[in-house]
């Protein structure tokens, strides 16, 4: 064998070896890249399932702060409501000792209503009877009314109590009233005159074609007569009454004496 052939064939060897080796080192380059690639892959997964349960745990977080917001707002609002409500209940609790304060002594209220009411019944008599005269019959004619309520055994007591209470307001109503009617004259029979009604302090009457009148003087249990200018505010003071004239002053005698003290029976004059 010649020296030329024996290189050929050692050049042959080096190029199968070499062809081998490039062979073999881009196998093994292929095979890091798809690791490489695979790891990548992986990691960009793992990435994602981290950035997932970032989001899910900003969302829940951001509910929170939403739910502790509303939680907040509801306390204020509980709080707000409680102080606005305190005054109330303390006013019911104070209601509620009352009434039961007025449910233990309820049985002597009872016992104690029934002379009550004829007390009140008697005094209201009285206090008609002495008052001016003014519509009598039909006061007394009240009180007789509640004195026969007051014998009525079926009548429940609280319905007794609102008819005597209802005709003391009347009366009291009496003397803060203006008034003016048509009837006949206190002490004259077959004489029909017209009234006028200050209060409790001034009763009058004036004849229907305006010529006589008079004041009630109490001392005096009787009337005594008015001069002209008198009639004149009388008849001024019964269209007020009547709502006919713009309500002023009236320059009138008074029917009880006004002092200081107090009012008295007036001084005939």
């Amino acid at each position: 064998m010649s020296a030329s052939y024996m290189k050929q064939g050692l050049l042959r060897r080096s190029c199968r070896l070499s062809v081998v080796m490039l062979l073999m080192g881009a196998c093994t380059l292929a095979l890091a890249q798809n690791d490489v690639r695979e790891e990548s892959i992986e990691a960009q997964r793992e990435q994602a399932e981290l950035q997932e349960k970032i989001d899910a745990a900003d969302e829940a977080t951001r509910e929170a702060l939403r739910e502790l917001r509303a939680a907040e707002r509801e306390a204020n609002r509980l709080r707000a409501y409680n102080a606005e409500l305190a005054p109330l209940v303390e006013r019911q609790s104070d209601a509620i000792v009352q009434r039961e304060q007025a449910l233990s002594t309820l049985s002597e209220t009872r016992e104690a209503l029934p002379v009550l009411m004829r007390d009140m019944v008697d005094r209201l008599r009285r206090w008609v009877e002495a008052d001016l005269p003014f519509l009598q019959e039909e006061r007394l004619a009240r009180v007789d009314e509640l004195e026969n309520m007051l014998a009525d055994a079926e009548m429940s007591a609280s319905d007794k109590l609102d008819r005597v209470l209802a005709a003391w307001r009347t009366e009291l109503d009496y003397g803060r009233e203006m008034d003016a009617w048509r009837g006949q004259l206190v002490g004259a029979e077959n004489r029909e005159v017209d009234y006028l009604r200050l209060g409790r302090v001034g009763w009058y009457y004036v004849a229907p074609d305006g010529s006589k009148g008079g004041v009630w003087k109490s001392r005096a249990n009787q009337w005594q007569s008015l001069n002209d200018e008198q009639l004149a505010e009388v008849r001024k003071g019964i269209r007020i009454a009547r709502e006919q004239r713009a309500p002023e002053l009236l320059a009138l005698p008074t029917s009880i004496e006004v002092s200081v003290s107090g009012p008295q029976k007036e001084e005939t004059s």
